[in-house]
């Protein structure tokens, strides 16, 4: 690589970042991503919190088997335990998701402040000058601040951009058949959940100790039953919730902060230091 065609590049690259640094064009996108995503955490939450409140009190529902006022008190909902601490961890993954994209719209404000593209203009325009004086050694000196700064400036809203738009793609459809199914399953567990009478005359209470309660276990079973088709949509919610929220912005964070290490340092690999 000759010394004309590195200049040229540094010349290239400080412009495409000064034009970053300054534009907004691309911040809208970003921000309505992120606004979305949080809107659908926020959904779910709702969605998991109205289900585990059912569910809860399904399973302290008690009855009390005393003919003649004289036997035992139980709780049979609590075979529902397993099912309630499933959505209480869901309930706290789509809190954690919600403030995941809080957060990145926090540092999406940060990045494209004044003060950022001051910083970023003044070190890209250093670095740009060092290059073309061929001072190679003050120019790695000055990489690691030119790389946070353009991380601070371009990693959120590429992130956010494509997180959007994988989601879009790949796990919209997924997400929506799934927060469906959840939405719907309240209702379902309120009407499959054993009515147990707060006042019974003893003849009732008798009765019902004497049938053996088949009503309230059928009850219970059918629950139980059809907990493992909306268990597996909670756990298809947390999985998309995961993707967005972790493993996409770790990654683009990784592509980004190599792609900053590749673009500062290639004008001069190579050359000796001056």
């Amino acid at each position: 690589m000759n010394l004309s065609f590195r200049r040229a590049l540094a010349l290239f690259l400080t412009v495409i970042v000064l034009l970053g640094a300054w534009t907004t064009s691309f911040e809208v996108p970003a921000r309505d991503s992120l606004q979305a995503g949080m809107k659908r955490a926020l959904v779910a939450f709702a969605a998991a919190r109205t289900l585990g409140a059912v569910i809860s009190v399904a399973q302290g529902t008690q009855v009390d088997i005393k003919p003649g006022g004289v036997g035992v008190g139980t709780t049979p909902g609590q075979v529902l335990q397993p099912l309630n601490q499933l959505v209480d961890h869901f309930a706290s993954a789509m809190l954690a998701a919600s403030v995941a994209f809080g957060v990145q719209l926090v540092l999406l404000d940060f990045g494209g402040s004044q003060a950022v593209a001051v910083l970023l203009s003044i070190a890209v325009v250093g670095w740009l000058a060092l290059t073309f004086l061929q001072q190679g050694r003050y120019a790695r000196w000055l990489q690691p601040v030119l790389v946070v700064l353009l991380l601070a400036r371009f990693a959120v809203p590429l992130t956010a951009v494509a997180n959007e738009a994988l989601y879009e793609r790949y796990m919209k459809g997924k997400h929506d058949q799934a927060l469906t199914l959840v939405e719907r399953t309240p209702q379902e567990v309120a009407s499959a959940t054993p009515a147990v009478p707060s006042r019974e005359t003893m003849r009732e209470r008798f009765e019902r100790w004497w049938s053996g309660l088949p009503d309230l276990k059928a009850g219970y079973q059918l629950l139980l039953d059809s907990a493992s088709g909306w268990a597996d949509k909670i756990v298809d919610l947390m999985v998309v919730f995961l993707v967005q929220t972790l493993i996409v912005p770790v990654g683009m964070l990784w592509l980004t902060w190599r792609a900053a290490r590749l673009a500062t340092a290639s004008p001069w690999r190579g050359e000796r230091a001056a």
